[in-house]
């Protein structure tokens, strides 16, 4: 095709062989100067044929323009949309790269999250945290306000510095009904059941509460091969001096669990802080306790934050060791902080176990027993595809001061001798107790849940929820430790929205008492001897209408504690903004004491008062996501 400067030269080019073409057809060629040129006359046919190649060189001319126009303009169309492709390529290329370096800060955070061996037994709630930022780098791709509505509905996690924080808890509305007042809150004192002659025993109490809404803290973060973790509990199932339901309710906050652990790649982890004790039994393996009913919860789903009698643990300072093989047997061994309970009838003066708290650390209206040693735990537990086993074992020692010349005993000379004091020959004795347990769960269906454990032994009787003591005293001031046995049936069926609860438990405390030759009667716990027969006489109050009266000739040792519960919870939504659910507690309880014959003649069998209790415990709670 020729190009626009080219067109003027074929126009004079045309013109010059046409007007040479009719100079020729008309003869009017030019020749040689040597040549006679002869003139010749133009006719009409020469002028048309003129006009006519005129025509056609015209004609020509106009298709070459027409063809040269639509040439320029599809030219300028391919270049605008080349512009164009251009623009959007490199619009493009630019939203890539953003995006890109989105994905990648994603990515990485998400490699930092699935380095943490988070294990269903630890931390399942964190496993929400990482399917949340999965969700968040799938959603580059999304608009933006639906990648902003699903980061507002995954569950509360924040990152900072390389660490997850993942507030909980869940906020409770509670009331509670006992046909025998025990003026007690949502936590049941299973041991303090008043005997069939107290006032008590004939008032029903109704509370209202929502002192035991949790407040949680899970930290998380991962160095090199080790997982970095700590939890903070709290509740206000505690009580300070200016405390009372009168008009605010105003209770204290209380520290549940508090502790920090490191996770190695090896299955070795270290925790130190406070926690459910080892003896607690767990659903998997040998982890701590979330303490927000996750798959690692093995605690009865009572609303009575008591539990159930006959359910063995206790949530104090430890420091523990375990070794996870495979999540198929884990071991694990702690020191945990000592506590002796004690319960004794009759005895002098002649021992020392602790005293008071100094009111400002301690609670100065308890008693703190001094320890030698911190309790020794060892647990092993087994997960062999087909329900989860516990063997445990544990070792305690307990000490006091004994003071042998507080009876002036004649038979010991350094008593008798001049300048001697009751505090003459003062001396330590210790006695070392201690038991085991063990503990089998089954799912059954994948809805039932099968349960059975059992723990025994000397002076473990606060291991278990009854509270039942773990020492009493021998005549000459040396500690008894009592045989203590507990025990718990769990049946339970769970849905996505429903769970269906029961549990049968009961605990036990052995006789333990021994003859006082001094002051010539049996001393110690549960004694035969004791005077039980002011259990059923009622006493009239004292002063202000807020002191009942108090049985005399009532000593009513607690033999065993048993207690049966149904209940179920029921679960209105369960999602991204939380869990709504609603729950109702049917417990009966029973504690019978050891018979004592008191002032009954010789040969009469002896009484043995007990005390019973029906408990109702209704619950709503709100749990954060």
């Amino acid at each position: 095709m020729p190009r626009p400067k080219q067109l003027p030269v074929i126009a004079l080019t045309l013109m010059a062989l046409l007007t040479n073409t009719w100079a020729q057809s008309a003869g009017l060629a030019q020749t040689p100067a040597t040549t006679q040129s002869t003139a010749q006359p133009v006719s009409a046919a020469d002028i048309q044929a003129l006009k006519d190649g005129l025509a056609a060189a015209l004609e020509q001319i106009r298709e070459l323009k027409t063809e040269l126009h639509q040439r320029d303009r599809a030219v300028e169309q391919a270049q605008s949309a080349a512009d164009a492709a251009s623009a959007k390529a490199d619009a493009a290329s630019l939203q890539a790269a953003q995006q890109t370096q989105s994905v990648d800060a994603m990515q990485s955070d998400l490699a930092d999250l699935k380095a943490v061996n988070f294990s269903s037994s630890k931390t399942p709630f964190l496993q929400n945290a990482v399917l949340n930022y999965q969700d968040s780098a799938a959603a580059t791709a999304q608009p933006e306000t639906e990648v902003f509505n699903k980061q507002m509905e995954s569950p509360i996690t924040i990152r900072f510095r390389g660490i997850n924080i993942t507030p909980g808890g869940y906020a409770e509305g509670a009331a509670l009904w006992r046909s025998r007042a025990l003026s007690a809150d949502v936590s049941t004192p299973f041991n303090n059941l008043t005997m069939p002659g107290a006032s008590q025993s004939h008032l029903p109490e109704f509370y209202g509460s929502g002192r035991q809404t949790k407040i949680t803290t899970f930290v998380d973060g991962r160095l090199g091969t080790v997982d970095l973790s700590s939890y903070v509990s709290a509740d206000f199932l505690s009580a300070g001096t200016t405390s009372t339901s009168n008009s605010t309710n105003s209770y204290t906050l209380r520290v549940r669990q508090a502790w920090a652990q490191a996770k190695f790649n090896n299955g070795v982890s270290f925790l130190g802080g406070q926690a459910f004790s080892l003896v607690t039994e767990n659903g998997k393996g040998i982890a701590p306790d979330d303490d927000m009913g996750k798959t690692n919860d093995a605690r009865p789903k009572t609303i009575d934050a008591g539990y159930n009698v006959g359910f063995s643990y206790a949530r104090q300072w430890g420091l523990r060791l375990t070794k996870n093989f495979n999540d198929k047997v884990a071991i694990a061994v702690a020191i945990e902080n000592p506590q002796a309970t004690l319960t004794s009838h009759s005895n002098v003066s002649n021992f020392l176990l602790g005293q008071s708290g100094d009111g400002k650390s301690y609670n100065s209206s308890a008693t703190y027993s001094f320890n030698p040693s911190p309790d020794i735990i060892a647990k092993i537990a087994f997960d062999p595809g087909f329900g989860h086993y516990e063997i445990y074992g544990l070792l305690a020692r307990f000490t006091d001061r004994v003071f042998p010349c507080v009876e002036n005993v004649t038979a010991d000379p350094a008593c008798t001798a001049t300048g001697a004091t009751a505090t003459t020959g003062a001396y330590n004795t210790s006695k070392e107790g201690g038991g085991a347990g063990a503990s089998a769960r089954w799912l059954i269906a994948h809805h039932l849940v099968f349960g059975v454990k059992g723990f025994g032994g000397n002076g473990v009787g606060r291991y278990a929820t009854g509270g039942l003591s773990d020492a009493s005293v021998n005549a000459d001031g040396t500690l008894h430790l009592l045989r203590n046995l507990s025990g718990l049936g769990t049946l339970e069926y769970k849905t996505k929205k429903l769970t269906l609860y029961g549990y049968g438990g009961v605990e036990y405390a052995g006789r333990t008492y021994n003859f006082d030759t001094i002051q010539n009667k049996n001393v110690g716990y549960g004694a035969p001897t004791f005077n039980n027969t002011g259990c059923y006489t009622e006493i009239a109050p004292g002063s202000g209408g807020f002191t009942p009266g108090t049985l005399a000739n009532c000593t009513g040792d607690t033999r065993a504690l048993i207690e049966g519960t149904a209940g179920f919870w029921y679960k209105f939504y369960t999602g991204p903004r939380g869990t709504f659910q609603y729950g109702n507690q049917f417990s009966y309880i029973s504690r019978n004491t050891w018979s004592g014959n008191g002032g009954l003649p010789a040969g009469s069998s002896g009484l043995q008062p007990g005390g019973l209790d029906t408990m109702v415990f209704s619950s709503f709670r709100y749990y954060l996501p």
